[in-house]
């Protein structure tokens, strides 16, 4: 896969390549220049496909940093067979969505998939995905940065909503749509369930230790809210904590290991699936089966607030589920009923809790 880190063009002062690449000499090529990123467009259809070829064309996709990009289409790359990459038509022929990820963009090595999908919302097809094997400048909440190395599923896909009011809910259903495609690949495999965990609001955990996490960003446009999702899921890697597949040899003698392109395709059809019920019916329709997945109901936690007289004191308060709005719902030891906030300043949501009196 390190054949095509990243190309060989410079925006500024592009060579004169020969109008047909070979597939040999692709890989071969993108060896000799680090300074730019390699995205792979690809399509489950006919239409999808005519998608990419326009994009290409017209060479409108940017990164926020104005790197330099290649475009390449899937037919014009060969399929890489070292272990660790992304199988674009093993996946693209497994996904049976209507709408979610049949446009693929792939990376051998990004920054990240998310700002390739945000900076570049208006010029996608409303669904697209973009994956890399490897991403170096990935993002999380409170502009939180890392490196993600092979083995690691890593994702970020487009969609549009025009209630504001439920955007910020939209987290929850990515969450539980992961944990229930996991599920599912387990059935399907006649395996028990992991036991994959959400931790209110975005990440994912697995035996007590954070395995994944979901980055939610919008923009408001036209009267519409383009939303961009980013995932990150530890499939591979054992260190520093734990993956996927290390879980689930504990559990079974199987051989079976879990791939990258299964998660994606189930994560996607849960995905449309949960997302169709939350647009019809809203959340509620879906908080029942949340709440038995998350690791909150029941939980005990302690808020610390600071009198009038400056003293601090310790206020215990009982997780019972969600707000409308999305908070956490928690009962005080009077049973009065509140609404639990992050504070905006503490790492862990649960470090820093601040409440609010429901009526």
């Amino acid at each position: 896969m390190s054949s095509l880190l990243r190309f060989l063009v410079s925006t500024s002062s592009k060579p004169n390549l020969p109008s047909q690449i070979s597939k040999r000499s692709v890989s071969v090529l993108a060896m000799e220049n680090a300074s730019s990123s390699l995205l792979i467009l690809c399509g489950k259809s006919p239409v999808e496909i005519e998608i990419a070829q326009s994009l290409k064309n017209k060479k409108n996709l940017k990164l926020p940093d104005n790197s330099d990009l290649v475009l390449l289409l899937q037919s014009e790359m060969e399929e890489l067979s070292k272990e660790g990459s992304f199988r674009i038509k093993y996946y693209l022929s497994s996904l049976s969505t209507g709408c979610f990820g049949r446009f693929l963009i792939w990376s051998p090595r990004l920054t990240s998939t998310h700002d390739v999908v945000s900076h570049n919302f208006c010029e996608l097809p409303v669904g697209t995905v973009c994956v890399s094997d490897v991403q170096f400048k990935g993002r999380g909440r409170s502009k939180n940065v890392w490196e993600s190395p092979k083995g690691c599923l890593m994702f970020s896909f487009t969609l549009q909503m025009e209630d504001g009011r439920v955007v910020p809910l939209l987290q929850y259903v990515v969450t539980l749509a992961m944990t229930e495609a996991m599920n599912a690949i387990c059935d399907a495999n006649g395996l028990a369930h992991l036991g994959l965990k959400i931790k209110w609001p975005n990440d994912l955990y697995l035996n007590g230790l954070k395995v994944g996490g979901v980055l939610c960003t919008s923009t408001y446009k036209s009267k519409k809210f383009n939303v961009s999702i980013g995932i990150g899921l530890n499939v591979d890697n054992e260190k520093p904590t734990t993956c996927l597949n290390a879980a689930l040899r504990e559990l079974s003698s199987d051989t079976y290991e879990l791939r990258r392109e299964d998660i994606l395709v189930a994560f996607f059809k849960a995905f449309e699936n949960l997302f169709g019920i939350f647009l019809r019916e809203g959340f509620q329709a879906l908080e029942e089966l949340y709440c038995k997945t998350w690791l909150h109901s029941g939980q005990r936690v302690v808020i610390q607030e600071r009198r009038d007289d400056q003293r601090v004191e310790d206020v215990v308060v009982t997780i019972q589920g969600l707000t409308t709005s999305g908070y956490l719902l928690g009962f005080g030891e009077d049973n009065q009923m509140y609404e639990l906030h992050p504070d905006g300043n503490s790492f862990d949501f649960f470090k820093g809790l601040i409440r609010r009196k429901l009526q």
